[in-house]
């Protein structure tokens, strides 16, 4: 069946449609990762957008719950220029076209992701939508993608939180199959650590992470309030990633300003931008945003280059932040903040994902770096 991509601008891809035979909008973004793609469909801070993948060939070693990053996809829609309806990988339980279908989530392949990314690279992100179809009224399509609510001002990490607290058990290895990480021993170092994650869309690796460097972790919904979060007595705070804006989440910035100073608190992503506000910075949208695997960091205090693994529309305006905030990172691609901390309260965040899933591991030392923060902070 045939599909079509429809931006607000007017522009137009026609492709095959694969997975959900449905309608689907949102805001298009791109991401460069050339593997992963599982866990990138089941990233919630995707809640919203239609994501094209770079990577020419999706879909060829199908899917797997090992590989998942939350109980089900919430990207909108998917677009690659080459999609795969069958997988010859052994760990696959389902194939991504079946995956996807299941899921309520249409894929439009067929596409020239190159052009698409370069428009869009061009242009800035933009609203779409995907329809598949006989006979589909193009004009219609465009005028829909320009009716969609935009992402700015909108609260979406609220809508993907977790409804109830929990505690998260689980410490297997996120890949099952790889030898190194099933030989990684939790580290018993020291006593066990309690910290509170607030879930704004939280990946589960970064549960996996925080498991690993001895923590018991109790997952919170995102609007729960600082007292309550200080009854249960935690070592350390954690705040996650998550989809959308950071300026209506006026809840979550307050929640940061009540903890500061009084336990230590470390913040990915959406985190990271919640912590800006917190401490009188101001955010602001970027022209495409930064979505990929292969990302270049400055570390400032080690003078070293990590590649890392992104995925925002948001940023922190560092000119705007407070002279007791230093930055402690630096995206070199543009130059934009990707890391701070405060100088005399133990809190720090970065703007990508030492999780890393999927992504290299050179960020997973931050981890360890929180788990040094709230033994110091108990001393």
């Amino acid at each position: 069946m045939q599909a079509i991509l429809a931006l607000e601008d007017g522009r137009i891809f026609r492709g095959t449609s694969f997975g959900a035979g449905v309608e689907c909008s949102g805001e298009v973004v791109f991401n460069t990762s050339l593997t992963g793609y599982q866990e990138i469909f089941t990233d919630p801070s995707y809640a919203g957008q239609i994501v094209v993948l770079t990577n020419p060939h999706i879909g060829n070693y199908g899917t797997t719950p090992h590989d998942a990053e939350a109980s089900r996809p919430y990207i909108e829609g998917l677009v690659t220029r080459e999609f795969s309806a069958i997988s010859s990988n052994w760990r696959s339980t389902e194939v991504a076209d079946e995956y996807l279908e299941r899921n309520g989530v249409p894929v439009i392949s067929g596409i020239d992701t190159r052009a698409v990314v370069r428009h869009l690279r061009a242009n800035g992100v933009m609203r779409g939508v995907i329809a598949s179809g006989e006979n589909l009224d193009v004009d219609a399509l465009v005028a829909k993608a320009r009716s969609i609510p935009k992402m700015d001002g909108t609260d979406l990490a609220s809508g993907v939180s977790t409804k109830k607290i929990y505690e998260w058990s689980s410490t297997e290895p996120k890949n099952q199959t790889d030898d190194k990480l099933l030989t990684q021993a939790i580290d018993g170092s020291g006593e066990q650590m309690h910290v509170v994650a607030y879930d704004f869309g939280i990946k589960e690796n970064i549960l996996r992470m925080l498991t690993r460097e001895n923590c018991r972790v109790t997952v919170v919904p995102a609007k729960t309030s600082a007292e309550d979060v200080l009854a249960m007595s935690p070592d350390g705070v954690f705040f996650s990633n998550g989809p959308g804006d950071p300026e209506p989440l006026d809840y979550a910035v307050e929640t940061v300003q009540k903890l500061q100073g009084k336990a230590p608190i470390f913040g990915i992503c959406l985190g990271h931008q919640i912590f800006g506000l917190a401490l009188g910075g101001k955010t602001y949208k970027l022209k495409f945003g930064h979505h990929g695997g292969n990302h270049p960091i400055l570390n400032h205090q080690t003078g070293k280059v990590e590649i890392t693994a992104q995925n925002h529309n948001y940023n922190v305006d560092p000119a705007s932040l407070p002279d007791d905030v230093e930055q402690t990172h630096t995206n070199l691609n543009d130059q934009t903040l990707a890391g701070l901390k405060h100088k005399t309260d133990p809190m720090f965040s970065v703007q990508y994902h030492p999780e890393a899933s999927p992504g290299p591991h050179d960020s997973h030392y931050l981890f360890k770096d929180f788990r040094k923060m709230m033994e110091d902070w108990k001393k």
